[in-house]
C-alpha cells in the first residue's frame, strides 16, 4: 500500500495555482483526518479504497472542478462552510465586508442587519456569530441557495440570525435595517476570466451584472433608502477597478460618508456609505440657499 507521503509525492496537478495545497486537502478528505494528520504521519500506509478516493477527486481537480466543490466546504472568516455549485464559493476578499461591517456600530449595540444575495450565508452567519445582539437577515432570489445557507445556520446553532427567499428588496416589504452588505454580481459580460479557473463552475447568475458589471449594484444602490434606518450604512463589495463608479452612484442617490476600503491585495474592494439624515439634507439646503 502507498504511503501518505509518496500519494503526495505523485499527485499530478499541473494545472492548479497551488497543488500542494490541494493535494493535502484532497487526501486528509479522502482519509477523513485533517491536514496535521499528513504531516504528522507522512509514512502510515493508507488503504486502497482511500487512495481510490483520492485519485477520483484529484482526476475532477485535474478537470477544473473547485476544490471547494469536491469536498462542499468552505472556510470563511472563522466558519466552516456547507458550498455547493447552486452558490458562490466564499472567497478571502470578502472578509473585508464582514470586518468593514463590524466596526460601524458599538460591539453591544443591538441592530437589524440585512444580507443581499446572502449564497452559502457566509457574510450573514460571520456577522451573527461576531455579534449576538444583532439580527441577521440573509436574502437570496435562488432557493436552494436559502436552504444551503440555513442548513449552514442550524449546524452553526447561530440563532440570530435567518434566511428567506427573494430577489433582492422584492419580499421585504418596509422592512428596514441599520446595515444593509451585499457582495452581489459585479463581472462584466464577457470578461475572459469567466472561462479561467474556478469561476468556470461557479453560477454565472452570481458572477456576472451586465455590460460594465455594475446593473445589479445600480439596483440595489437606488432601492436601499427604502429599507435602511436614520443613518444606516450600505457596504458593497465591487470589481477592483469599480471603486470610483460605485462611490459615485452612492453620492447621486444621497449617501453621504462615501468612501472605499482596500483588500489585502491594495485593491479598492469594498465601498459604502451612510444614509444621509434628513436634518443633515434640510441643513445643507439651508446652506445652499
Amino acid at each position: 500500500m502507498p504511503t501518505i507521503a509518496a500519494l503526495l509525492k505523485s499527485a499530478d496537478l499541473p494545472d492548479s495555482p497551488s497543488p500542494r495545497v490541494d493535494s493535502e486537502w484532497l487526501l486528509a478528505a479522502a482519509l477523513g483526518k485533517p491536514l496535521s494528520y499528513l504531516r504528522t504521519w507522512p509514512e502510515r500506509e493508507v488503504p486502497a479504497e482511500v487512495a481510490e478516493r483520492f485519485a477520483v477527486s484529484l482526476a475532477r481537480r485535474r478537470q477544473g472542478e473547485p476544490v471547494a466543490y469536491i469536498l462542499g466546504r468552505q472556510g470563511f472568516w472563522s466558519l466552516e462552510l456547507d458550498v455547493a455549485p447552486d452558490t458562490l464559493i466564499p472567497r478571502p476578499d470578502t472578509e473585508l465586508l464582514v470586518e468593514t461591517a463590524l466596526g460601524l456600530l458599538p460591539m453591544s449595540a443591538s441592530a437589524r442587519v440585512l444580507d443581499l444575495g446572502t449564497g452559502t450565508g457566509a457574510i450573514a452567519l460571520a456577522l451573527a456569530s461576531e455579534r449576538p445582539a444583532w439580527q441577521v437577515l440573509g436574502v437570496d432570489r435562488v432557493e436552494p441557495a436559502v436552504t444551503l445557507a440555513e442548513r449552514n445556520r442550524q449546524r452553526l446553532d447561530l440563532r440570530n440570525a435567518r434566511f428567506m427567499q427573494s430577489d433582492w428588496f422584492g419580499a421585504l416589504a418596509d422592512a428596514r435595517f441599520a446595515l444593509i452588505v451585499s457582495n452581489p454580481p459585479y463581472i462584466r459580460a464577457g470578461d475572459p476570466h469567466l472561462a479561467q479557473g474556478d469561476v468556470r463552475f461557479e453560477p454565472r447568475s452570481a458572477l456576472v451584472a451586465g455590460d460594465d458589471g455594475l446593473d445589479d449594484i445600480r439596483l440595489i444602490v437606488d432601492q436601499a433608502p427604502r429599507h435602511l434606518e436614520a443613518e444606516g450604512w450600505l457596504l458593497l463589495e465591487h470589481g477592483y477597478d469599480q471603486a470610483e463608479a460605485v462611490r459615485g452612484l452612492l453620492v447621486a442617490r444621497g449617501f453621504d460618508q462615501v468612501h472605499s476600503r482596500t483588500d489585502l491585495g491594495g485593491n479598492p474592494r469594498v465601498s459604502l456609505g451612510r444614509l444621509a439624515s434628513p436634518l443633515q439634507d434640510s441643513e445643507e439646503g439651508g446652506d445652499a440657499h
